[in-house]
């Protein structure tokens, strides 16, 4: 089983290179434009794990296929044949893996005979590669009960491996099968059908993965200012969620006791306290953990890697707008 992890969070060439070193035999990416930054830095072996669609779009993506290992997610006919047409024009070969909805309900086709059926409809295409199914069990990334979140898991598995078997046998080849994702790849990996794990969060880990089964250590901080105390109870430091988004997963104050709950405005963090703190004035710093990186990390221009109190490196966030 390799290891595929997903940038889209993490938005740093850099970064993508240095998991690459520590084993990853590739990258995930949400969109072409993040492929495409990854491409100029260096970055091989990339899977687009979102639909290409519309001419100009799958000009870029030809292009692309020039330069690297460019491997797409599909699941609509006629995307593939315009994808066809346009790849003969640029003498190209487009990679694809056909995406498998197994309970997200979000893009894919519905696992067994729909799968097949595809598959047959574009044996023909002289310039699309097939190189296996993609399926992303996104729906039990945040259940917390262990036993249920198996048991769901465990279904998807099952769903994506019984078209896998309906595939093969009928002679159609599947090569890769890439799934698993940060809340989920310490369950999915054990089900051995997995080709590949796309689990990226993890190279930062933030309170929702903490808190979704990953097992590396938090590394996502962000450090505020205090900038008002009105209050015993009441903390306000200047990380709005312009700055700390809160709305998925709440950030989590670090070296505060009795922290009852944490909001936020546009410009303005507030962190309610249990128990009266006097301690901490205006101006002094105050660190949080990141709630959830995905939403956090494209919102900064740099980074800092921190070892033992020293700032070591600075990463630019070269992600930043790569939306399309």
């Amino acid at each position: 089983m390799e290891w595929r992890p997903h940038t889209k969070g993490i938005k740093i060439p850099e970064i993508a290179k240095l998991a690459i070193n520590a084993g990853a035999f590739g990258v995930t990416c949400a969109k072409l434009s993040e492929a495409e930054l990854m491409t100029a830095a260096g970055v091989q072996n990339i899977l687009i794990a979102n639909q290409v669609v519309g001419e100009q779009k799958i000009e870029r993506l030809c292009q692309l296929s020039r330069f690297n290992e460019i491997i797409v997610a599909v699941d609509h006919l006629e995307t593939v044949q315009l994808m066809n047409q346009i790849a003969e024009k640029f003498a190209v070969t487009l990679n694809v893996l056909l995406e498998v909805n197994t309970g997200m309900n979000r893009a894919g086709l519905d696992p067994g005979q729909p799968v097949l059926d595809f598959y047959r409809a574009i044996s023909e295409l002289k310039f699309i590669q097939n190189r296996g199914l993609m399926a992303w069990e996104g729906h039990t990334a945040t259940i917390a009960d262990p036993d249920e979140k198996v048991r769901l898991i465990s279904a998807s598995m099952e769903k994506l491996s019984a078209t896998v078997s309906l595939c093969r046998e009928h002679g159609i080849l599947i090569e890769i099968i890439s799934g698993g994702g940060s809340g989920t790849y310490t369950i999915s990996s054990n089900f051995k059908l997995l080709t590949e794990i796309q689990a990226g969060g993890v190279i930062f880990t933030d309170v929702a993965y903490s808190k979704w089964g990953a097992e590396t250590q938090p590394s996502l901080f962000l450090r505020s200012l205090v900038t008002s105390r009105p209050s015993p109870k009441r903390i306000i430091t200047d990380t709005g969620w312009k700055t700390l988004p809160g709305w998925s997963v709440a950030p989590k104050p670090l070296g505060v006791d009795a922290v009852g709950s944490v909001s936020f405005s546009s410009e303005h963090g507030v962190i309610h306290l249990t128990k009266e703190n006097t301690s901490l004035r205006p101006g002094d710093p105050l660190d949080y953990m990141v709630g959830y990186g995905d939403n956090t990390v494209f919102l900064h221009e740099r980074l800092y890697g921190v070892r033992n109190g020293e700032v070591e490196t600075i990463w630019e966030v070269r992600g930043r707008g790569r939306y399309t």
